[in-house]
């Protein structure tokens, strides 16, 4: 293979991640129901044909952005949460991480405040995130906690409730920030966030030295 060869392989293999990036600005910028595909050709540098090569829809551009985005998170942290043995709090402190992690990047964060912003208006991109992220990650959750609560390590606290409260104070922060424009006075502080979130989280399902 020449060297022009593997620069358009490379170039070509680059195209669909280029695509995405630029459906997500525009989708940003204009909102899902008034951006059209003619703009993320523009802003991608290709034909309209090129984008529906890769992706046949502007709903297919959507979940390839949500897909791309936060899928491989749930693909790494599904495995841990079900085979971890010890102390939960351990894996539960590490996947918020990893998602406060993935908002205070720009490029990342626009994602789930893309999804917050269109998912009433657009039911299909719920039940996407439904099915690809929260249906892989909250059984795996549910679990967990099970397995803490018979291992007296957690109180006797209902699993499916608490995973609830393990992830709905995230969604809920975003989503004041995102939708209502109602932020602490110095900004969302995601890791400040997360800290207050597991003292209070922890303190609340741990088991005391008696229950142990």
């Amino acid at each position: 293979m020449t060297e022009t060869q593997k620069k358009f392989r490379r170039r070509a293999e680059a195209r669909p991640d280029e695509v995405l990036n630029a459906a997500l600005a525009v989708f940003v910028e204009k909102g899902y129901a008034a951006a059209k595909v003619d703009e993320v050709a523009r802003r991608a540098g290709v034909s309209k044909g090129t984008v529906y090569l890769y992706f046949p829809s502007k709903e297919a551009l959507i979940e390839g952005i949500v897909r791309r985005a936060v899928a491989p998170i749930a693909l790494r942290a599904v495995p841990d949460l079900e085979t971890f043995e010890g102390d939960p709090r351990l894996p539960i402190t590490m996947l918020l991480t990893v998602l406060i992690q993935q908002l205070a990047r720009p490029e990342a964060s626009a994602v789930p405040r893309l999804v917050i912003r269109e998912v009433m208006s657009f039911p299909f991109i719920a039940n996407f995130y439904r099915n690809e992220v929260l249906g892989k990650v909250m059984p795996a959750l549910i679990r967990l906690i099970e397995r803490g609560v018979e291992t007296g390590q957690l109180r006797p606290v209902d699993p499916e409730l608490t995973v609830r409260s393990i992830i709905g104070p995230l969604l809920a922060h975003v989503a004041l920030g995102e939708l209502f424009g109602i932020t602490p006075a110095k900004g969302l502080e995601l890791e400040r966030f997360l800290a207050n979130h597991l003292d209070i989280l922890f303190h609340g399902i741990s088991a005391q030295p008696e229950e142990a």
